[in-house]
């Protein structure tokens, strides 16, 4: 509590704890793996189509959203007392502690909100129009999985669609104007792999979010098969790609055993803590092994 008093109200600092900085990496995975695959295929095609800024438009893209979707997170749980100051498990977040007051946080929602669209609109050249109507479902969603889904118990669905279909495909496709089964599979395990970051946040925020009346898929199946969610969507990203080893990709398919390995220990962990606020150490560990999956799925791809 000391620490937080020393946070200036509209400080940079309380602007970067509102952003999640950490978050960015779930961000930035899903494109890794897209663009690794459009590299790859537009290789084997023979094909001069690949752009580096179009990868780079889809990343800071990405980025944009993830933090507009940070902000919105911040803003709505704690205007319809999801997040509580003194009942909070989870990071510490910026509304909730004062350190940003809400009419900032509006305007910084509608900033981050038109500089996503800002910088996703030149994807346009590279990927047709149809990129707008994409643009507009991200931001739409952006809003509406706070609002409305995350209470429904519809949040990991959104993940595996904007975590996963959406930004794998959408990367790939603005740089070859198709994509095939293997990016489809790949963007499931993505997703997969992700959603795994939602559902350690959910299982540790079980008895608060039951209370406030956010239905998540934990609250509806309970803790048990929350364990069993968790370890299984792991599992689950590993079978779906065994689509690389039969396109012949056998590092991309073998490197991401480094990840579940990991994936399993930090299981393990929740086992063991269960509840409370301990359950942030494996927060952190599942975000690292995030990255850990997008990194062996990307390289793996790359050599051979």
């Amino acid at each position: 509590m000391a620490e937080d008093k020393k946070i200036k109200t509209n400080s940079v600092k309380a602007w970067l704890l509102a952003a999640r900085p950490k978050t960015l990496s779930g961000a930035a995975v899903p494109v890794m793996i897209g663009v690794a695959l459009a590299y790859v295929d537009a290789i084997e095609y023979g094909t001069d189509s690949f752009s580096w800024i179009a990868a780079l438009l889809c990343l800071f893209f990405a980025f944009a959203m993830q933090i507009d979707a940070n902000f919105i997170n911040d803003f709505f749980d704690f205007v319809n007392g999801t997040d509580d100051a003194e009942t909070r498990l989870g990071p510490r977040r910026a509304c909730a502690q004062g350190w940003v007051k809400l009419e900032s946080m509006k305007k910084a929602i509608a900033i981050t909100t038109c500089a996503a669209c800002v910088i996703g609109l030149p994807l346009v050249y590279y990927g047709g129009l149809e990129m707008v109507l994409i643009g507009m479902i991200c931001v739409v969603f952006a809003f509406l999985y706070t609002t409305y889904f995350s209470y429904q118990g519809l949040g990991d669905l959104l993940v595996l669609v904007f975590f996963g279909i959406v930004p794998v495909c959408c990367s790939y496709y603005v740089q070859l104007h198709t994509f095939t089964w293997q990016v489809f599979l790949a963007s499931l395990a993505c997703g997969m792999v992700i959603d795994a970051l939602l559902i350690i946040n959910n299982f540790r925020d079980r008895d608060n979010d039951r209370e406030a009346g956010k239905n998540t898929i934990i609250v509806h199946l309970g803790a048990e098969a929350g364990l069993q969610l968790y370890i299984g969507v792991g599992v689950g990203a590993i079978i779906l790609g065994g689509t690389f080893l039969m396109n012949g990709h056998i590092l991309a398919f073998v490197f991401p055993f480094i990840y579940l390995v990991l994936h399993f220990i930090t299981y393990l962990k929740i086992k063991r803590i269960y509840q409370g606020k301990a359950l942030n150490l494996c927060l952190g560990e599942t975000a690292r092994n995030i990255f850990i999956y997008g990194v062996c799925v990307s390289v793996g791809l790359l050599l051979l």
